[in-house]
C-alpha cells in the first residue's frame, strides 16, 4: 500500500530537520522506513529532479562573446563616426566584415560548447534507495524528498538526508564548511538551531562518506539543498586552466604587439598630416588584423571535434581542455585492476587454515559462512540485494547465493565497514551456526592478510606458507578470523578467500603502443607486492623496483623523488601515499593518475589529469577529469594520441598569427611612413583578415606528424616569442619586394597597388601552413589534410579573384596586370623556399636548447598546482548533479516547504 502524501512536504529544511525525531521526519515527509512506493516517487520527481543548473549553453551568450574585444568596440565606434561623417560605403563595409566574423566564429564556437553539454549528460552517477522495501540502484536526479537510501564508505552523498541509521559514519564536509577534519554522524537530533557544522544527526548533499554507512531519508534535494545554493555561482563557469592561462598570455603578448604598432601608425599619420579619422581607422584595423580573433573558435573547433573522437571510442572528457592536459601525459600512474586485468573479480577458492586445510569440506563451508556474515550488505537483512558493495564481497554473494538463505537466523549485532587505515572490516553477529548449534557473540575480522594475521594468535608457518603460495599464483587474498566477543583482543585465523582478476590479453599491445608514445606506465596497488609482481611478468613490461607502503614511509620527498622515478610498483599503499608519490613525481613529469576507488580520490585530485571510469565510486568518479566507458588503457593511450594531435594543431594557428600575419601587419605599419596614401584601406584589411581566419578553420582537421604525437608538448610562450621574431621580418621582406614591383615596374596607381599588396599578403600568409605545419618537408614527406588544402588553396583563389569583381570596385580594388601573377607566384615559391630554410634552422636552435634545459635539475612545479586544484573542488564536487539546460529544474518555491497536496 502506498504512503499518504496529501499533507506531506516537498522539501524540509535540512535545518529543521535537524531538529526533529527521525521518526518525524519521516512523518512530515510522508515517508516510512521500507521507503517510498515507486508509484509515489513518480509522482513526486514531477515537482523536479534532484539537479543543480550549471552554466548553460546559451547561444546568446555565446554570440555576444565574440564582440567583446575592446579593439573591435573602438573599430565600430570609429566606424560610426566615418558614417556620420559621410564615408558611408566604408563604414559598412567594416561593420558587415566585422560581423562575418563574428559569425564564423559563434558558429564553431557554439557546436563546441553543445558537445561539452551532451558528453557531460552520459556520465551516471547512482544511489542505493529502498523502495517499497527492497533496495535498488537509481540515477541521483531520480531521488525525490522521502526517498530513503543507503551511503557507505566513499559515496557523495546525492541530496541532504536526515540520518535513520548509523555505524561509525564519518563525513568530509570540508567542501561545505571548509574544515578538513572528518565530521562523526549519529540519528540523535540536534536541538535548538544548530549551524551548518553542527549538523551531526544530517547528510549534507556533496560531502563525502569518509569512514562507516548508514540509511536516511532525503529531505531535500538539487537546488533546495545547502550545497545547491552555495554552488549557484557554478553558473559563472568553470575555474581557469593552464592551456587557457597560456592562451591568454599569448594573446596579451599579441596585443601589446598590436598596441605599438598602433599608436606608431596613427603617429606617424599624424606628423604626415593625414585625415585623422581615416588614421584611426587604419590603425584600428591593423590592430585588429595581429589579433588572433578566431583562436577562441580554432580552439574550440579542436577540442570539440577531439572529444567527439575519444566519445566513439568510450572516453568522456569533463574538462574539454582537459584534452590537452591528456596529451601531455608523460607518466600514468595506474591501478591493476581493470586496466592491467579484466575487471572481474572471481571467487577462485577457499582455503581453511592449516598443515593443508586438515578441515576439508567443514572448514571451507564455515569459512565461507563466516565470510559472508561479514560483508557490506547483512544477508540476515530481509529485502537486502548487495547492490553497492565493493567488488569482493559483491564476488562471495553472487558465488554464495544459495547459502545466504541458511543465514536468516544469525543477526548482526555490531559493524564496522572496511577502512583503509587498517585495511580490515568487522563484525559481530550471534545466532545458531550453520549446524544449528546455539552459539554466543562472534566476532568475525576480513580484510588484507597482514592486517588480519597481526590481530591473529598462534599463526603457524604452514599458515604462512599457504598464503605465500597464494599471492605467488597471482590470487587476490583476503583473511578471515574470528573469535567469542569475551573482550579478548586475540582472534584464531580461520583462512583465506582467493579471488582471480586475469591479465587482459590486449594489455600487453596498450602498454607498448603507451611505451612508443613516451608514457611510462607505473602500477599502484593496494595488493600484495608479489601479486602485482605476477601481472608485471605476464604482461612483459619493463622491469623495474618494487616500493611497498611501508618503504615509502620511511623515505623523506628527495629520496621518494627519486625512488618512485625508477619504481615500477608500488604496492599495499595508504590513499594518502598514492598522493605523495603522484605529488613527488609531479615535480618532473606531468602525471595521470588511473583509479576508480574510494582509496583513489586524493590521487586523482593531486594529478595533472584524474582518469576514472563510469562504474567508479562516486568519490572518484568526482575527482576526475576525465571518465572512461570501459577501462581500457587502449582507448587511454587513443585519449592521449588526441589531446597531443589538438595541441599541435593549435600550436599551427598560433605560429601562422605570430609569423605572416605578423609580418604583414608591420610592413603595413612601415608602407604607411613612406607611402603618400594608406597601403591598405581599414576595410580591405579586415577582409583579408576575415578570408585568412576562414582558410584556418580546417586546421583542427589536419593531420599531425608521428613524431610530434610520440611526445607530449609543452606551451613555451618563448618558442612562440622567438618564431615570431625569425619568421616575421621574412614575411615582411617579400611585402616589400610586393611594394617595388606595384610602385617600380607597373607604376601601380593606389586602388592598383592596394590590390597587388591585397593578393599577396593573403597568398603568402596563408600558404605558409604548408610549411609550419610540419618539421618535414612538406608536400614529399609530410601532406596538409584535404580539407585544409582545399580551404587554403579556395582563400588563395578567392583573393585572386576579389579584384574583378564588383565586390573588389565596391571596397576600392582596380584589376590587376596578367604579369603581375606571373611574378605572384615567384615570390610566393621563393618565400616558402626562405620559410623552408628559416624553419630548420629554428628547430635546430630550439632542440639545442631543450637539450641545455633537460642537462639542468628539474625544477618543481609551482605551489600554485595545489591551489588551482582545490580552487576546481566545488565544481568537480557538483559534477553528479548538473545539467545544462532548463529542464529538470527544481521548483524554486519547493526548498521553502511548500504542501505538495492539499490540506
Amino acid at each position: 500500500m502506498g504512503v499518504q502524501t496529501d499533507t506531506a512536504l516537498v522539501q524540509l529544511p535540512i535545518g529543521s530537520a535537524a531538529a526533529m525525531t527521525a521518526t518525524g521526519v519521516l512523518g512530515s515527509l510522508g515517508s516510512r522506513p521500507e521507503g517510498l512506493s515507486e508509484e509515489e516517487a513518480a509522482r513526486r520527481l514531477a515537482f523536479g529532479a534532484n539537479v543543480l543548473e550549471a552554466r548553460r549553453v546559451s547561444w546568446p551568450h555565446v554570440l555576444l562573446r565574440q564582440f567583446v574585444s575592446p579593439l573591435q568596440a573602438l573599430l565600430v565606434v570609429a566606424a560610426g563616426m566615418s558614417f556620420a561623417t559621410g564615408d558611408r560605403l566604408n563604414a559598412a563595409i567594416i561593420v558587415v566584415i566585422l560581423l562575418g566574423s563574428g559569425l564564423l566564429g559563434f558558429a564553431n564556437e557554439y557546436r563546441a560548447e553543445r558537445t561539452a553539454a551532451e558528453l557531460h549528460e552520459r556520465i551516471s552517477h547512482n544511489a542505493v534507495v529502498v523502495r517499497d522495501g527492497r533496495e535498488r540502484s537509481v540515477p541521483v536526479r531520480e531521488l525525490v524528498p522521502g526517498d530513503v537510501i543507503r551511503i557507505g564508505l566513499g559515496n557523495i552523498v546525492p541530496a541532504d538526508v536526515r540520518l535513520l541509521e548509523a555505524v561509525d559514519l564519518e563525513t568530509d564536509e570540508g567542501v561545505l564548511t571548509g574544515e578538513s577534519a572528518a565530521v562523526e554522524k549519529s540519528v540523535e537530533a540536534v536541538g535548538g538551531r544548530a549551524d551548518l557544522a553542527e549538523l551531526s544527526d544530517c547528510l549534507l548533499m556533496g560531502t563525502v562518506v569518509h569512514a562507516g554507512s548508514g540509511r536516511g531519508v532525503v529531505t531535500a534535494t538539487g537546488g533546495g539543498t545547502e550545497f545547491g545554493r552555495i554552488a549557484a555561482g557554478l553558473a559563472a563557469g568553470s575555474p581557469e586552466t593552464a592551456f587557457q592561462r597560456g592562451l591568454k598570455e599569448f594573446s596579451f603578448m599579441l596585443l601589446w604587439v598590436g598596441i605599438a604598432l598602433t599608436a606608431g601608425i596613427l603617429l606617424i599619420n599624424l606628423v604626415l598630416a593625414r585625415p585623422l579619422l581615416d588614421s584611426i581607422l587604419f590603425s584600428l584595423a591593423i590592430a585588429v588584423g595581429i589579433t588572433p580573433q578566431l583562436l577562441p573558435a580554432v580552439v574550440s573547433t579542436s577540442l570539440a571535434a577531439g572529444s567527439r573522437l575519444l566519445a566513439k571510442d568510450g572516453v568522456l572528457v569533463k574538462r574539454l581542455l582537459a584534452i590537452e592536459d591528456l596529451g601531455n601525459l608523460d607518466v600514468l600512474v595506474t591501478d591493476k585492476t581493470g586496466t592491467l586485468t579484466e575487471g572481474h573479480i572471481g571467487f577462485e577458492e577457499a582455503v581453511p587454515a592449516g598443515a593443508a586445510g586438515a578441515d576439508g569440506a567443514d572448514g571451507r563451508a564455515r569459512l565461507v559462512e563466516l565470510a559472508l556474515l561479514c560483508c557490506e550488505a547483512d544477508p540476515s537483512l530481509h529485502g537486502s540485494s548487495g547492490a553497492g558493495q565493493n567488488p569482493v564481497d559483491q564476488a562471495l554473494w553472487d558465488e554464495f547465493a544459495e547459502r545466504r538463505a541458511g543465514l536468516a537466523g544469525r543477526r548482526r549485532l555490531a559493524f564496522r565497514p572496511f577502512d583503509h587505515d587498517t585495511r580490515t572490516m568487522e563484525t559481530v553477529v550471534s545466532g545458531p551456526d550453520g549446524t544449528g548449534t546455539a552459539t554466543g557473540p562472534v566476532r568475525i575480522l576480513k580484510g588484507a592478510p597482514e592486517a588480519v594475521l597481526e590481530r591473529c594468535s598462534n599463526v603457524t608457518d604452514s599458515a604462512r606458507q599457504q598464503l605465500d603460495e597464494l599471492f605467488r599464483r597471482g590470487a587476490r587474498v583476503v583473511a578471515v578470523a574470528s573469535g567469542a566477543d569475551d573482550g579478548g583482543t586475540r582472534l584464531t585465523l580461520e583462512g583465506y578467500l582467493s579471488f582471480i582478476d586475469r591479465p587482459k590479453g590486449d594489455a600487453s599491445e596498450s602498454l607498448n603502443r603507451l611505451a612508443e608514445l613516451g608514457v611510462d606506465v607505473k602500477i599502484a596497488t593496494g595488493d600484495n607486492a608479489l601479486v602485482a609482481q605476477h601481472v608485471v611478468s605476464v604482461l612483459g613490461m619493463p622491469e623495474g623496483a618494487v616500493l611497498t607502503g611501508a618503504q615509502v614511509a620511511a623515505l623523506d620527498d628527495d629520496e621518494l623523488r627519486v625512488a618512485a622515478g625508477s619504481a615500477r610498483v608500488f604496492a599495499r599503499l595508504s590513499p594518502e601515499q598514492k598522493a605523495r608519490i603522484v605529488t613527488v613525481l609531479r615535480q618532473a613529469h606531468s602525471v595521470g593518475f588511473l583509479g576508480d576507488g574510494v582509496n583513489d580520490a586524493l590521487a586523482l585530485n593531486r594529478a595533472d589529469v584524474g582518469i576514472s571510469v563510469d562504474t567508479a565510486a562516486d568519490v572518484a568518479k568526482d575527482a576526475a577529469d576525465v571518465v572512461l566507458l570501459e577501462k581500457d588503457l587502449g582507448v587511454l593511450a587513443n585519449g592521449v594520441v588526441g589531446g597531443r594531435r589538438i595541441f599541435a594543431n593549435t600550436i599551427k594557428y598560433l605560429l601562422m598569427g605570430t609569423s605572416s600575419n605578423f609580418g604583414n601587419m608591420f610592413s603595413a605599419a612601415a608602407a604607411s611612413a613612406f607611402l603618400s596614401f594608406l597601403p591598405m584601406l581599414p576595410g580591405q584589411i579586415l577582409l583579408n583578415n576575415l578570408l585568412y581566419d576562414t582558410s584556418q578553420l580546417a586546421i583542427p582537421t589536419d593531420r599531425v606528424d608521428q613524431d610530434q604525437l610520440r611526445r607530449p608538448a609543452h606551451w613555451d610562450i618563448g618558442a612562440i616569442r622567438r618564431f615570431m621574431v625569425i619568421f616575421g621580418p621574412i614575411s615582411s621582406v617579400f611585402d616589400f619586394a610586393t611594394f617595388g614591383l606595384m610602385l617600380g615596374v607597373f607604376n601601380a596607381a593606389p586602388e592598383e597597388f592596394r590590390a597587388g599588396w591585397f593578393v599577396e599578403s593573403l597568398a603568402t600568409q596563408t600558404l605558409i601552413v604548408f610549411a609550419i605545419r610540419t618539421r618535414l618537408i612538406p608536400f614529399f614527406r609530410s601532406r596538409a589534410s584535404a580539407a585544409l588544402s582545399t580551404s587554403v588553396l579556395a582563400v588563395v583563389a578567392i583573393g585572386a579573384v576579389i579584384p574583378y569583381t564588383p565586390i573588389g570596385d565596391v571596397i576600392g580594388f582596380r584589376p590587376l596586370p596578367a604579369p603581375f601573377f606571373l611574378a605572384l607566384v615567384g615570390m610566393v615559391l621563393t618565400y616558402l623556399l626562405f620559410v623552408e630554410g628559416a624553419k630548420h634552422f629554428f628547430y635546430r636552435s630550439e632542440d639545442a636548447r631543450a637539450m641545455r634545459g633537460a642537462a639542468g635539475a628539474a625544477e618543481p612545479q609551482a605551489a600554485g598546482a595545489a591551489d588551482h586544484a582545490s580552487h576546481r573542488r566545488v565544481h568537480r564536487r557538483a559534477a553528479p548533479f548538473l545539467v545544462h539546460s532548463g529542464r529538470a529544474r527544481v521548483r524554486r518555491d519547493s526548498g521553502a516547504g511548500v504542501a505538495a497536496g492539499r490540506r
